[in-house]
């Protein structure tokens, strides 16, 4: 089993995460699908009663999504792929500030893979040691990684200069550009840095 933890601090306040989160999955989910391929929602309904992280969060938004990842590899994988392997499933309770999300693979690998990760946004930047309430066996096995939206290196061809927090400033709040050691010169009067902490769990047999 893999535990990771990835810990990022935004120039947000929790609220505006929210908001942004939601929009940035409605435009994914919007661009890969069509065709027959990309993202198919089988469920989206609000559920009540079912408890996370102790119990402290118990009602928010279920979604029951496939994804269909065929058209999304070459050719040969596609003849060579066993059915159901290019089949993803995931079932997600966004009870904000916690969200949990459980990937997996039930058409092929059945019970034999899947990955959870639960993410809980507070306002602070990232000192807190123990946020999702991991028990001393798994606390033993987790990483903890530390995300620099700002400094830390990206891809060529993920880069775009409209949206590198090095150059962009916020006309509506004044915030940014983000250069150097950026949280803890952080001092905007009107923002509390949300930090999304972010556990992920891996298991495969």
């Amino acid at each position: 089993m893999l535990i990771k933890e990835f810990r990022v601090v935004m120039p947000l306040t929790v609220d505006e995460y929210q908001i942004g989160q939601l929009y940035s999955v409605a435009e994914a989910s919007k661009a890969e699908t069509g065709g027959g391929e990309g993202v198919e929602v089988l469920r989206n309904e609000p559920f009540e009663d079912v408890p996370h992280l102790g119990g402290r969060y118990t009602r928010g938004q279920y979604t029951y999504k496939k994804y269909h990842l065929a058209s999304k590899v070459p050719a040969f994988i596609r003849i060579l792929a066993p059915k159901g392997s290019m089949e993803i499933h995931e079932e997600a309770w966004n009870a904000y500030p916690y969200c949990k999300t459980v990937i997996s693979n039930p058409g092929y690998m059945k019970d034999n893979f899947f990955i959870i990760i639960e993410s809980l946004h507070l306002p602070d930047k990232g000192d807190k040691q123990n946020v999702h309430e991991l028990p001393p066996d798994k606390l033993k096995l987790r990483e903890v990684i530390m995300v620099d939206i700002a400094s830390d290196p990206i891809t060529s061809s993920d880069y775009k200069l409209s949206e590198d927090p090095n150059r962009y400033e916020s006309e509506t709040t004044g915030r940014g550009p983000l250069t150097g050691k950026w949280i803890s010169r952080v001092s905007w009067s009107t923002i509390l840095e949300v930090k999304k902490y972010s556990i992920s769990t891996s298991d495969y047999k």
